[in-house]
């Protein structure tokens, strides 16, 4: 039975803490996650608690880190994460970038030393709801995309958001990766030992898979279009611009250095966010007007089917978030059962329920 919003919030707060995260950041790390399961994106919630555990209990985490300022001047932020876990490093980045773009129209925050920090999208709408444009990239920890015609691994998901304000409660909120899927998707199938959908997937000689462990096997996730032939270079495009972003401006280890999956300590991973004020350039008002008239047109186009209407970025997560705040949250029972045992291992109180 899927368990309330609040219960799951609960569970990831109490597993985060029982890693010896302190509580405060447990619980907005809790708080990341649960919105990421509760709005649909069922690949960067309460399914990161496997890789993460695996992550810290190889070093590869520091549960205990906080985010420290290196450099700071007037309209940037320069963070260091201590190699901890990426939502505390990626919340405070934007809070800083919103606070300075409030006081001078623009704020840009850079995070090196960080993990995983869950959804682009978070962070991002942080910014719509402060009336803000944003926009936030990120390295990934994992190397498995090859580069359009490659038969290597050089790029991960590197995904990207961008947010701007309009119809109260309904922000125009664009989240991504860079590669045909995210990498959480195929996970998922896995997880429930379910077959991959064409495209998402390679093997090591370039040929269409359908297993979900390909990349284990030596094979490959696609850049977005998948194939040549699909303009998979632009997706390959956009993993490299998200790279530039993420790592080369906050210093962090290229996705491309030899030494990142060989060097002790935890992975370093680069996040970039800005926090733009539409009212330097017009009335913000006018401004989310415009955002929200826009978007109701694209939503009143002609549908092919008329039983699946045109929909603007961020309407499927806002419509599941609303279903799943009444009906809970559901999690797979394979995967359920993989929390439940990191939990009790980790002396967590568990309460979801079996």
């Amino acid at each position: 039975m899927p368990a309330s919003y609040e219960t799951h919030r609960k569970q990831l707060e109490l597993i985060l803490q029982a890693w010896g995260m302190p509580a405060p950041t447990a619980a907005s790390t809790a708080e990341i996650m649960s919105w990421a399961d509760l709005h649909g994106i069922d690949t960067h919630g309460i399914s990161m608690v496997p890789p993460y555990d695996e992550r810290r209990r190889s070093n590869k985490l520091d549960m205990r880190a906080e985010p420290k300022i290196v450099k700071e001047t007037p309209v940037s932020v320069l963070i260091d994460g201590g190699g901890g876990l990426g939502h505390p490093n990626a919340r405070r980045g934007m809070e800083i970038a919103i606070e300075k773009a409030r006081k001078t129209g623009i704020g840009v925050a850079a995070v090196r030393s960080s993990g995983h920090f869950g959804a682009c999208g978070f962070y991002a709408l942080m910014a719509a709801e402060s009336d803000l444009i944003g926009m936030v990239t990120t390295s990934a920890s994992g190397i498995q995309v090859a580069p359009t015609n490659g038969a290597q691994a050089r790029l991960g998901t590197d995904p990207i958001a961008f947010a701007a304000p309009g119809k109260p409660g309904q922000p125009f909120l664009l989240d991504m990766a860079t590669t045909t899927v995210a990498a959480g998707k195929i996970r998922n199938k896995a997880n429930e030992n379910l077959p991959a959908p064409t495209g998402w997937l390679v093997t090591r000689d370039g040929q269409p898979s359908n297993d979900p462990k390909e990349v284990s096997k030596g094979g490959f996730m696609t850049p977005l279009g998948g194939t040549p032939e699909g303009s998979s270079h632009k997706g390959y495009g956009l993993g490299a611009m998200v790279n530039i972003l993420s790592s080369a401006l906050s210093g962090g280890l290229m996705v491309t250095d030899p030494t990142r999956n060989t060097k002790p300590g935890p992975i370093d991973i680069g996040h970039f966010f800005l926090a733009l004020d539409p009212g330097m350039f017009r009335d913000i008002a006018d401004f989310r007007a415009d955002v929200a008239a826009f978007c109701d047109t694209l939503r009143a186009t002609r549908p092919v089917d008329p039983a699946k209407p045109v929909q603007v970025a961020g309407d499927p997560e806002r419509r599941i978030a609303t279903e799943r705040m009444k009906t809970g949250i559901p999690v797979g029972p394979n995967l359920l059962a993989k929390v439940r045992e990191i939990a009790i291992a980790s002396g967590a109180p568990w309460i979801i329920g079996n």
